[in-house]
């Protein structure tokens, strides 16, 4: 009979080089979508620019206070204070350009816009 018994650490080793090829694809996934990401003309456009703290302030209140707050701590939307620890300078952009999480709207602004209002952001 051909039947074999496994050894333990022969069953270890596939266990663990299975999870090492599952991390690999996961890796190489999350690297494909932040190459892609980046690709992006705009993306591209807005990280390429200075942005203007006291611009981007400016655009915040207008657009935006209403319902994150004066301060950016939050009323109807969430507070933004270190937002720009939780987000990559991409996912900043994507929230507020996607409109994929109501109830916020979608915001288009012009690339530098984008840079200013990503500029204060990360102020905060």
């Amino acid at each position: 009979m051909d039947n074999q018994i496994t050894k333990p650490e022969t069953l270890i080793q596939r266990i663990a080089l299975s999870a090492l090829a599952i991390m690999l694809v996961i890796t190489l996934g999350i690297f494909g979508v932040q190459m892609v990401r980046a690709s992006d003309p705009y993306v591209k456009s807005v990280l390429s620019r200075k942005g203007d703290l006291v611009q981007g302030h400016a655009i915040f209140q207008i657009n935006c206070a209403g319902c994150h707050g004066l301060a950016a701590d939050g009323r109807v939307g969430p507070s933004l204070q270190t937002v720009s620890k939780r987000k990559s300078r991409y996912g900043l952009i994507h929230q507020v350009i996607s409109g994929e999480t109501p109830p916020m709207p979608k915001f288009q602004p012009s690339v530098q816009e984008m840079a200013d209002l990503l500029s204060y952001l990360e102020s905060l």
